[in-house]
């Protein structure tokens, strides 16, 4: 298994209100010239939480950052008008993100790190503060 000391937050960049599933993503970032999708997460407007890309298997979601890292997005994060970033978490997003964070940290590393997306790069992503989960 390879060491992992970080997860990583993202948002879609999608309109707010909007699903979207693995398949959405995954065609989305293989038009992008990836090999298949960059998160290994993904959490749909209801909390759903659905798998993406093997933890096992080194990420596609961050520059620099994705060795040792687990990516995570929700689905959301612009205006429905696609004109500015949004913290469109509903609530059941944030309690599974809350979940799936708890239970990566259980698994993989007790001292992981949370990290927001746009702490590695020019980014609104994932458009919340990510000290919201310093408790974590």
């Amino acid at each position: 298994m390879r060491k992992i000391d970080k997860i990583i937050v993202h948002c879609t960049a999608s309109p707010e209100g909007r699903h979207h599933d693995v398949d959405d993503v995954r065609r989305w970032h293989l038009a992008r010239g990836f090999n298949d999708i960059g998160y290994h997460f993904l959490i749909h407007l209801d909390g759903t939480i659905e798998k993406g890309r093997n933890v096992k298997l080194v990420g596609a979601h961050c520059a620099y950052q994705n060795r040792g890292s687990i990516g995570i997005a929700y689905v959301g994060g612009m205006t429905k008008d696609m004109k500015r970033p949004k913290d469109t978490r509903t609530k059941e997003q944030k309690d599974s993100l809350i979940k799936l964070i708890q239970d990566l940290i259980y698994i993989h590393n007790p001292n992981m790190t949370i990290h927001a997306h746009y702490e590695f790069a020019n980014k609104a992503c994932p458009c919340f503060d990510i000290k919201e989960y310093a408790h974590i």
